[in-house]
């Protein structure tokens, strides 16, 4: 009976967590440097409302930016208001060789991207959606309509065009940076396929 009585009264053994303890004295600052550097910007995109643009009756003005090939277009959603061609494109009848045909031509094994800039006027675009703006301020929503094979380089590069502008003020010296303002056009942009 007293064997009994003695193991009734041991008790259970302390656990011992120091060893992991010491693990999140290490690892809670050392998740919290990392996430720091893993931030990741998301911008929200949306599907474009309907295949024509807005409804009939609505009385605002739809901004569509298409991205083909040979131009960016604007549009109102029923008819292209403004056509800006391809810098890259040369005029029916020349033969001559565009930036983009000798920079294929010089890198057979890879496709070879250039600049946006490069390609699409995006001075022209970024005025001709600052004069819409003037004349709906409070519209925020666009719409970016893409052919299949516009490269993603193009794609962020129009995107950016369409979601802002910088804005020289006029008389200003163009050296001067605090002479530059930026406007901020339509940042709410669908995305979808050229009709």
């Amino acid at each position: 009976m007293r064997r009994r009585r003695q193991g009734r009264n041991k008790e259970a053994p302390e656990l011992d967590i120091t060893a992991f303890l010491n693990l999140m004295v290490v690892l809670v600052p050392f998740l919290l440097v990392s996430a720091v550097f893993s931030r990741v910007t998301i911008l929200e995109l949306n599907m474009p409302s309907g295949a024509g643009g807005g409804a009939p009756d609505d009385p605002q003005v739809t901004v569509e930016v298409v991205v083909r090939k040979d131009a960016l277009e604007i549009s109102d959603g029923e008819k292209v208001i403004a056509r800006f061609a391809n810098l890259n494109v040369a005029e029916p009848g020349e033969g001559a060789e565009t930036p983009a045909d000798a920079a294929e031509a010089a890198e057979p094994e890879g496709l070879v991207v250039l600049p946006t800039e490069e390609v699409y006027d995006l001075n022209k675009l970024g005025r001709f959606l600052l004069q819409i703006k003037g004349s709906y301020p409070e519209k925020t929503d666009s719409i970016l309509l893409m052919e299949p094979d516009i490269a993603y380089e193009h794609l962020v590069g129009v995107m950016d065009a369409v979601r802002g502008v910088d804005v020289r003020e006029e008389g200003s010296d163009p050296d001067d940076p605090e002479a530059v303002e930026h406007v901020v056009l339509f940042p709410d942009i669908s995305i979808g396929d050229a009709p």
